[in-house]
């Protein structure tokens, strides 16, 4: 660690060692990646002490700022680790509702399945009864109006009995 001010070719050699680091070790350049992560925060270090050395004022603000931006970090990462748990809690508990509702579905099915065979079965059994009663009073009216038949010739016979006794000659 020197104590003398960082020249213009000590910036451009740190930067040369982070692209060099960064190819060396294989971090992703896009997305979340630990490995750019610390070899940024490990540059950054690096700055804020040589930036240090030329004015200590400077250097700890942005110690601070430095600080500040990993609790920042740091508070989004739990937040985002707290709103992953959350949607997984989420997507089981729906997943859990969608199984229960597709089994209240297929009992309901059933359920309807086996209604619609009983009311067609009692609509048969309507159509039976009223095919026999239909039939029966069918009978009933024909028996009656042979009844009926046989009164009125009987009575006509007896009528006619009648009158030849009334009109047949006194003797």
């Amino acid at each position: 660690v020197s104590s003398t001010p960082a020249t213009k070719n000590d910036v451009i050699n740190l930067q040369e060692e982070l692209d060099r680091r960064l190819q060396l070790k294989q971090a992703r350049e896009t997305g979340i990646c630990p490995i750019r992560e610390e070899l940024y925060a490990q540059c950054f270090d690096e700055l804020i002490r040589q930036i240090s050395i030329i004015c200590a004022e400077r250097g700890l603000l942005l110690l601070r700022v430095r600080d500040e931006i990993r609790m920042t970090i740091q508070a989004y990462q739990t937040l985002y680790e707290s709103s992953i748990a959350f949607g997984m809690r989420k997507a089981l508990q729906s997943e859990q509702k969608k199984s229960e509702m597709e089994n209240k579905i297929k009992e309901l099915d059933n359920e309807c399945s086996r209604l619609q065979n009983e009311v067609e079965e009692l609509e048969q059994n309507i159509e039976d009864v009223e095919k026999r009663e239909q039939d029966q009073q069918e009978r009933e009216e024909k028996a009656h109006k042979d009844e009926v038949e046989f009164w009125k010739r009987s009575n006509e016979k007896l009528k006619k009995e009648l009158e030849s006794l009334l009109s047949a000659p006194k003797k």
